[in-house]
């Protein structure tokens, strides 16, 4: 039991909760589908950044996003 808490307690976060769960699904869907699209697309039109590093912040936001679901999965909390 107290090895179970202590795999859904990471980083001060307690996982095992469902609004956690919850949040952490809704920011990894962000990252992989708004990133890459909508925030390069703010960068580089209205804050009139650089297209390329508008590009490589979305690629950075995709494998964010990647990174997020492949740690849900891990943990069992999505499957």
């Amino acid at each position: 039991m107290v090895e179970n808490d202590e795999n859904n307690n990471i980083g001060g976060f307690d996982v095992s909760s469902k609004f956690m769960r919850i949040l952490l699904i809704l920011v990894m869907v962000f990252l992989i589908f708004a990133g890459p699209t909508y925030v390069s697309y703010l960068l580089s039109n209205v804050l009139n950044v650089n297209y390329v590093a508008s590009v490589v912040s979305g690629f950075a936001l995709f494998i964010a996003g990647l990174l997020l679901m492949w740690f849900l999965i891990r943990k069992k909390i999505i499957t």
